[in-house]
């Protein structure tokens, strides 16, 4: 196996340390073609539908994208905004606030980058730009608080996949999940206060996640569980009653039986019993997205609505809010000990001395950089 060639070293020059926020996706356009290109690499990985490949790909090539490509490009083009896809743009502002907030606290020689498991930017591409700039320490932060196979495990195999035609690897921490996380679920919980003092507060609180075929727990999958969790915390954080919230799961495919209950139908039947009002967010989501944007806020709540339900509130996700930040902060940080990436300046003198000692040898050994 030929590996890949490696960046020219460059002698006395002091290694950084890297994170690296992964989320999962998005077309680079809302129009058929840049659609189908992205839902072909995402519905194409095992680990997002477990078919026999064979089988899956002519579902794929000769049913599913023929059609659904220019359906979902429809609904991209709902939510699209004059700088992009609200994924990339959330995520993009989330990895740069990180970078910000990080500085601020001392962190020196640690760079932040984002990347996407499917479209652009690629993650192998990231993976290969922070090499180059002298990163030897990389961190992969999940944009998914709950671990599953179908999301968090298939970063996982796009990272071992790049690294496995790399000579020269750089030291690695993956963090599989941070869906108790103490400051995620603060975080959680103060969108919701700050909505609440705005808005008002609705008769229940629907905490809809993405959801997993039903296969997925029964062997061994622990998303829903995590996702239970999350919502059990945060409603304990805000003090709800088990009557006051419901955990539900959304974005349905196929026919197989999913995790239930399912979202959609739930907000339906919570709409003829009476239910004036319900706040719906998506704490699964730290961006928001065509599932959030199209699916939440515009096709569930017509759902609530022609079912006799009143007044339909959508909390928005994370995003870049500033308590989310600081909450990236912690669980970064907690992942980084050990790293050099706080240093006294006494300790930043000392490792530039010595890179230039370095540099010298190198030089009187006859290297060229």
């Amino acid at each position: 196996m030929a590996f890949k060639k490696e960046p020219t070293h460059q002698h006395g020059t002091i290694p950084k340390s890297a994170i690296v926020l992964v989320n999962l996706g998005t077309p680079d356009a809302p129009t058929r073609p840049a659609v189908r290109r992205y839902l072909k690499e995402f519905l194409s990985d095992p680990r997002v539908v477990e078919i026999p490949r064979a089988v899956w790909s002519v579902i794929l090539n000769l049913m599913i994208l023929p059609f659904r490509s220019g359906q979902s490009a429809d609904k991209y083009r709902t939510i699209w905004t004059r700088e992009g896809s609200p994924l990339r743009l959330y995520t993009e502002r989330q990895a740069a606030a990180l970078q910000a907030l990080l500085a601020a606290r001392g962190h020196q020689n640690l760079e932040v980058a984002m990347a996407m498991r499917y479209g652009s930017p690629a993650l192998p591409d990231v993976l290969d730009g922070l090499k180059a700039r002298g990163c030897e320490r990389i961190l992969l932060l999940p944009a998914y608080p709950q671990y599953s196979g179908t999301t968090t495990a298939s970063i996982w195999d796009a990272v071992f996949e790049h690294y496995r035609k790399v000579r020269n690897i750089p030291e690695l921490r993956l963090i599989k999940h941070y869906h108790d996380h103490p400051a995620y679920i603060e975080a959680l919980a103060q969108s919701v206060e700050t909505y609440w003092a705005e808005h008002g507060r609705g008769d229940k609180l629907v905490m809809s996640f993405h959801g997993v075929p039903k296969r997925t727990l029964q062997l061994g999958d622990p998303y829903h569980c995590e996702c239970q969790k999350t919502g059990r915390l945060l409603a304990t954080r805000l003090g709800l009653s088990r009557d006051q919230y419901l955990v539900t799961f959304q974005s349905r495919f196929g026919r197989a039986e999913w995790l239930q209950p399912y979202t959609a139908p739930t907000v339906q039947e919570l709409a003829r019993q009476g239910v004036r009002r319900i706040d719906v967010m998506c704490p699964g989501f730290t961006s928001d997205c065509l599932e959030t944007l199209e699916e939440i806020n515009m096709e569930v709540r017509h759902d609530f609505e022609v079912n006799g339900g009143q007044d339909y509130h959508y909390i928005p996700c994370l995003n870049d809010n500033p308590a989310w930040v600081s909450a990236m902060v912690e669980i970064a940080g907690q992942h980084l000990h050990g790293w050099p990436t706080q240093l006294s300046q006494a300790q930043q003198d000392a490792q530039r001395a010595d890179a230039e000692v370095a540099r010298v040898h190198a030089a009187q050994l006859g290297a060229q950089a």
